[in-house]
């Protein structure tokens, strides 16, 4: 996609909040548990590498990822951390990356047979495999023990060709108040564990949730992702046990601003119709840039003050209400703090009906990553 360089609108990213917030989530930490970055969905809209940059300078070891693209733009642009794919990737694939050096995630033993067929056949380097346990979230991964313990013991006499790497889960429920759901997983997962004689390297079962709020079982690995952009898990259901510094910020400007009168319309629809004379801004950014077409009635800051999003969001502008007439040019903040008003993605992931990982991972590369600090 073209990136709109030469429109003020743009997605600020704080390196130091994202430092902060990792070394913050160290110093909760044993000295031999790792953090993965998680930088997937070009790291929740924050930009795949420059995030990955500043992670690894706050002293991450390694990165997460959903897709083997993602892992292997990660690769091409100098970065030589082991690098995990939590989703699947097709066992065609096995080669390439055993070549890269990335590690697969794996849900069934007749995955690993059909990739030692073609790691043997290119005769690879060995490759790097963590396998999956459904424990509950009904997405990937062994959910009974006596396929899980084949795979092991499959892997075991594959030495040569597989690197047994790890062991995971992923919890539900970990950002609710309510742990019932939790502590069945947890047994779960410890079901599935009695199995394993020798552990891998790696046995995690924490992203973000569950390592601030059920630290207890951290395993040695941490996933660490929507808290490393400043964001609570929870969307404010459950209180923090240490500040987070959101990274992200969205702003624009005042693109044109008009006075209109009793009875006029603005917008597609004609879903709003002025009570009197009003003044009203237009703001060069739309729902192809990832602000959602519902939220007309929110309210932006303009220069500092509140003002209502009025008539429908279109696809690359909208329209707000204005106190009074405003230059060309004032600033606007969709995301952020402008004096001292402040509008949290969260903020517009409430009124949107959504939750705040949508709300930053909607943005589109349209919009340009400007990175502060």
């Amino acid at each position: 996609m073209v990136i709109g360089t030469h429109r003020p609108t743009q997605v600020l990213v704080d390196r130091l909040a994202i430092k902060a917030n990792i070394i913050a989530e160290k110093e909760t930490l044993t000295d031999d548990t790792d953090i993965f970055a998680v930088i997937k969905a070009d790291a929740y809209g924050h930009g795949l590498i420059e995030v990955a940059k500043t992670a690894k300078e706050a002293g991450v070891k390694g990165f997460c990822v959903a897709i083997i693209d993602e892992a292997i733009a990660i690769r091409e642009a100098g970065f030589s951390e082991p690098i995990l794919i939590l989703g699947l990737t097709q066992s065609k694939y096995a080669p390439l990356l055993a070549e890269n050096k990335i590690s697969a995630t794996v849900s069934e033993l007749n995955w690993l047979k059909e990739a030692s067929v073609l790691l043997k056949k290119e005769q690879s380097a060995p490759l790097s495999v963590h396998l999956a346990l459904d424990t509950g979230m009904g997405r990937i991964g062994f959910r009974e023990a006596d396929p899980f313990l084949e795979t092991i013991n499959f892997l075991k006499g594959n030495k040569d060709v597989f690197n047994f790497e790890g062991i995971f889960t992923h919890f539900a429920t970990a950002d609710s108040p309510d742990d019932t759901y939790f502590k069945k997983q947890m047994a779960k997962f410890n079901k599935l564990m009695a199995v394993v004689v020798d552990r891998p390297r790696y046995v995690h079962v924490s992203n973000s949730a569950t390592s601030l709020w059920h630290a207890a079982c951290n395993g040695n690995l941490i996933r660490m992702g929507i808290s490393m952009y400043g964001l609570n898990p929870s969307g404010g259901e459950v209180a923090l046990p240490y500040e987070l510094k959101p990274a992200m910020g969205l702003t624009s400007e005042l693109s044109f601003v008009k006075e209109i009168h009793t009875g006029d319309s603005v917008g597609y629809g004609i879903t709003y119709q002025a009570q009197e004379n009003e003044w009203v801004g237009t703001i060069p950014i739309g729902y192809a840039d990832g602000v959602f077409r519902n939220l007309q009635g929110f309210k932006l800051l303009v220069d500092g003050q509140f003002c209502e999003i009025i008539g429908r969001v279109c696809m690359d502008q909208l329209m707000v209400r204005l106190p009074y007439k405003m230059p060309n040019g004032t600033k606007v903040t969709l995301i952020g703090k402008d004096g001292n008003e402040v509008i949290t993605a969260q903020d517009v992931a409430t009124y949107a009906g959504t939750i705040h990982y949508e709300v930053t991972c909607a943005l589109s590369e349209r919009v340009p990553r400007v990175y502060l600090n």
